[in-house]
């Protein structure tokens, strides 16, 4: 198996350098034979990377420890969901999941563009192509999946606890997917300018793949947020992580584009901006590939330090010269065929709107390469979470400002009576909203919040009042019933209020943010048995210790050591019971001393009620150097000793020992009821952040997803180019 699959990579890195070769071949000598062997290349490569894929997953649900990946990645005892899961865990493995997707997205485009774009398109496949030749040629060369050895381990390393979640199912695939979705803009852009076609056909083409792309990564960063914030013990879902950044900064740049291009197809304004925003949205993509695998940042996601950093530095500073000299050497051809009429205007917001975009955009990527700069200074040192804080967020309030002006405002010029008109109602509610918190107390102090809550109901509002206005619009055409008459304004303008709903979650998301951040009570504390604490509404007793040994298969998986709490409103008789545990993994199974129980990894479990109002969050960290450590020490030292005086002479008499002595050391930690510390977290509004997330994705799909009039328009387009066919044969 391990033969084929090298094979197959060998075969892809052919393949892919033919379709490099091939396109640029079919673009400067104009032959439309070696674009359709170019595009053909791309589909072949395709069905080569599924079938090496397929080899990998297949290793690792067989428990193939003589693939290196499958013993380092995996093991006999790690959920069979997570063993599908465990290939991207890998550098090898998310270096092939990202060439195969990248693969697939193109095979895909070429399909759908196969008889439009002619001048284009074989240009756009060298550049994947490209993309895919660098990938399989690291996968060839440097991060094989298909690496063996020639006598395979019993059992594996296993999967790193910490990816132990349901969001290890799906956050790197829907990662990945945005990054290798955001490379068609980025080649089409780049054959757009290659061959001097600056209108906005490559736009049109390319356009529902960039939102899929913005779709993809935006699913990808907030199931991120939510595995911290349940899955790490540090309690938040956003610690402005170098790898956390590098998946934001094409997010930020990629919804500048999708902003700006509408300007550019209702009034050909903002050429220079739309394919430089593109290309830098494409090459932040494969920066945030370079963070995870180079370790030129500390970070908890990141792979480590490794031999890959050199080719994507490489790649990028390639990537960046190539861009920065096609829109230099075509930049009178994009000159704007409009100027723009009123700052009071839809374009005028649109164009403020991309500004803050890039700014966030250049705050983040500025804060996360300073230890880099200060390094090379001399003098290397980080910007932590409250430097970003201080700055993303005035500029938060300004992008969801925006978010409620955009769809208010008239394109070209508004006049008095349109501003009267669209936002005497949307103001109205903000100034309201901001008085009775004011009035309700406790807000006032936080004027970032305060200010947030406010705009985010005025943005609501904007959105309710233009929905109504449609409605009403649609009912006086069709004689609908409200509710039919708002789902057929929405099937027949899905950009425009898919837009609006992104716009509505957008607002709820930052309002959780805003609370969550400014009115969350977190303590410290260590209990006994018996002792109670108070944390924000919250009453939390401790009832009793609590510890496992859990088994698969006969072997051990872990040990679990936590806690029984008894939790609830502050003041209420009410209270039910939860069990926050830390579960320690064995470096060496079956048998092993004691004490290595507690050297391995170690995963928390943490204890999570969410409400709309507010979420409880709790984590316990049993004291085992303390406790532990020293007893596990002395069961080791008897278990030589009986081995050495030859009481336990089999291999299966050691491991019942062992097995004894570990059940024994559990059961005298819940014995003792010792004390144990906790973090307790109480923060309000956590919910609405994935709320706002669903809402915002909602939205995406609305504009994402194809209208039938669309449909109609292909069927009749296709239909009309055969009558074409037939009249010329004629």
């Amino acid at each position: 198996m391990a033969t084929l699959g090298r094979a197959c990579l060998i075969l892809s890195l052919l393949v892919a350098a033919y379709g490099l070769a091939a396109g640029i071949a079919a673009w400067r000598l104009k032959r439309r034979d070696l674009a359709e062997s170019a595009r053909r290349a791309v589909y072949a490569l395709a069905a080569l990377l599924t079938i090496a894929m397929a080899i990998v997953e297949v290793a690792f649900i067989r428990n193939d420890f003589s693939f290196v990946v499958v013993a380092s990645h995996s093991s006999r005892t790690t959920p069979e969901q997570f063993k599908l899961a465990a290939m991207w865990s890998s550098q090898e493995g998310s270096l092939l999941l990202w060439a195969w997707l990248l693969s697939l997205w193109s095979s895909l485009v070429l399909f759908l563009t196969r008889k439009r774009m002619r001048d284009v398109a074989p240009v756009a496949t060298a550049v994947l192509s490209g993309f895919a030749t660098f990938f399989v040629a690291l996968l060839v060369f440097a991060a094989s999946p298909f690496q063996t050895v020639a006598v395979a381990p019993e059992d594996g390393t296993g999967l790193n606890p910490l990816l132990r979640h349901a969001a290890m199912l799906i956050h790197p695939p829907m990662l990945y997917s945005g990054y290798t979705l955001f490379a068609i803009p980025f080649a089409f852009a780049v054959g757009a300018l290659a061959v001097r076609r600056i209108d906005a056909d490559w736009i049109t083409a390319t356009r529902r793949f960039a939102l899929a792309a913005w779709l993809f990564l935006g699913i990808g960063i907030v199931l991120g947020a939510r595995w911290s914030y349940a899955e790490l013990g540090w309690g938040g879902y956003w610690a402005w992580d170098p790898v956390e950044n590098a998946s934001l900064l094409p997010w930020l740049t990629g919804t500048a584009f999708l902003h700006s291009v509408m300007i550019q197809e209702k009034r050909g304004m903002l050429k220079v901006w739309n394919v430089s925003l593109v290309l830098a949205t494409g090459i932040l993509a494969i920066l945030g590939t370079f963070l995870v695998r180079s370790g030129v940042l500390d970070s908890i996601h990141a792979f480590g330090a490794s031999t890959l950093g050199g080719p994507f530095v490489a790649l990028i500073v390639a990537l960046i010269v190539l861009s920065i000299w096609l829109v230099a050497s075509r930049a009178a051809m994009l000159r704007s065929e409009h100027r723009l009429d009123s700052l009071v205007s839809r374009e005028a917001i649109f164009l403020f709107n991309n500004l803050v975009f890039v700014g966030l955009a250049f705050v983040v990527f500025f804060g996360t390469f300073f230890p880099l700069i200060t390094e090379a200074l001399g003098n290397k040192r980080a910007l932590g979470p409250p430097w970003f804080d201080r700055i993303t967020t005035p500029l938060a309030l300004v992008l969801v400002a925006l978010a409620g002006i955009a769809p208010l405002i008239a394109w070209r010029r508004a006049t008095v009576a349109n501003l009267r008109r669209n936002f005497a109602v949307p103001v109205g509610v903000g100034v309201a909203v901001a008085v009775a918190l004011i009035a309700a107390g406790g807000v006032a102090q936080k004027p970032f919040s305060l200010t947030m809550f406010a705009l985010a109901a005025f943005v609501v509002a904007g959105v309710a009042q233009e929905a109504w206005r449609g409605t009403r619009a649609r009912r006086a055409m069709s004689g609908e019933a409200p509710p039919l008459a708002l789902v057929s304004l929405v099937r027949r303008n899905r950009r425009r209020y898919g837009g609006y709903v992104v716009h509505l979650g957008i607002a709820l998301l930052f309002c959780g943010v805003a609370a969550s951040s400014a009115f969350q009570h977190e303590r410290d504390v260590r209990l006994r048995p018996g002792q109670s604490a108070h944390v924000g509404h919250y009453d939390v007793t401790y009832l009793a210790p609590i510890g496992r040994v859990a088994r698969k298969d006969g072997r051990i998986e872990r040990i679990m050591l936590g806690a029984r709490l008894a939790v609830g409103t502050h003041g209420a008789k009410d209270r039910h019971v939860i069990e926050p545990t830390r579960s320690y993994y064995p470096q060496d199974a079956p048998f092993a001393p004691v004490s290595a129980m507690f050297d391995g990894e170690t995963e928390t479990q943490v204890q999570l009620e969410s409400g709309l109002r507010r979420d409880f969050w709790v984590a316990v960290e049993p004291d085992v150097p303390t406790l532990l450590l020293p007893r596990a020490r002395y069961f080791d030292r008897q278990l030589v000793k009986a081995i050495s005086d030859g009481r336990l002479k089999s291999a299966d008499e050691q491991v019942l020992a062992f097995n004894q002595l570990l059940q024994r050391l559990v059961d005298e930690y819940v014995a003792e009821r010792p004390a144990a510390p906790f973090r307790v977290i109480d923060s309000p509004m956590v919910t609405w952040i994935w709320l706002g997330g669903l809402v915002v994705f909602l939205g995406g799909l609305i504009s994402l997803w194809p209208g039938a009039d669309a449909a109609r328009r292909r069927v009749t387009a296709g239909y009309a180019a055969r009558v074409a066919r037939e009249l010329g044969r004629a």
